[in-house]
């Protein structure tokens, strides 16, 4: 089963090739590239699921007949801004969806904020749509809180500045084989394994 991704962020790419590698051994998730890349999307919306439907319709009409679509929509929530930059956490900074920025604009808005109310969590949801045009939505989430300035320079996004339940560093910080195991795109992508499973692909 072939699973085309519609992004053009090379880490999400690899982030989900490698989870179904470990989980799905059936699956091969190609970029969008191989059909000769993504259409631009306008992610206006206003949910996560929204978008990744739109993303994952746009690519689909390119596919090959038994091609899916498979979009990822994600961002991080944070307690104190109530809930942004949430849907717009890839363009926060500004429109250039420079990653780097985004990490220091929400350094900078956090300045201040005490520990005990920095609580935040990634929102990920991953829209597959088959061949025949069905679609299967999922979600994943994973909670954690915030420090006060990025530690480490593993993971991407704001992964240098969130420590994910449960452990006492970053994800800028921790393994791959730990953040595959917890992040929010790791347990979207588990609801999709199940389904698969269920299916027998």
């Amino acid at each position: 089963m072939k699973l085309y991704l519609a992004s053009g962020n090379a880490h999400k790419v690899r982030e989900l090739q490698a989870l179904a590698v470990e989980t799905s051994p059936g699956v091969v998730i190609e970029s969008a590239r191989a059909v000769g890349g993504m259409p631009v999307v306008v992610e206006d919306t206003g949910s996560f699921a929204g978008n990744a439907r739109k993303k994952a319709q746009a690519l689909h009409d390119l596919l090959p007949p038994d091609g899916w679509a498979l979009a990822d929509d994600s961002g991080i929530c944070v307690d104190a801004l109530d809930g942004a930059p949430g849907v717009d956490s890839a363009y926060f900074a500004g429109p250039q969806g420079d990653d780097g920025a985004n990490l220091q604009k929400l350094v900078r808005v956090l300045r201040g904020i005490p520990a005990d109310k920095r609580g935040a969590h990634y929102v990920c949801v991953l829209v597959l749509i088959s061949p025949g045009g069905e679609e299967f939505l999922f979600r994943g989430e994973c909670h954690g809180r915030l420090l006060d300035e990025p530690v480490g320079s593993g993971g991407f996004g704001y992964d240098p500045l969130f420590v994910p339940d449960g452990f006492d560093r970053t994800f800028g910080l921790l393994s791959e084989k730990i953040k595959q195991a917890n992040s929010h795109r790791a347990r979207a992508w588990q609801a999709v394994a199940e389904w698969l499973r269920q299916r027998g692909d």
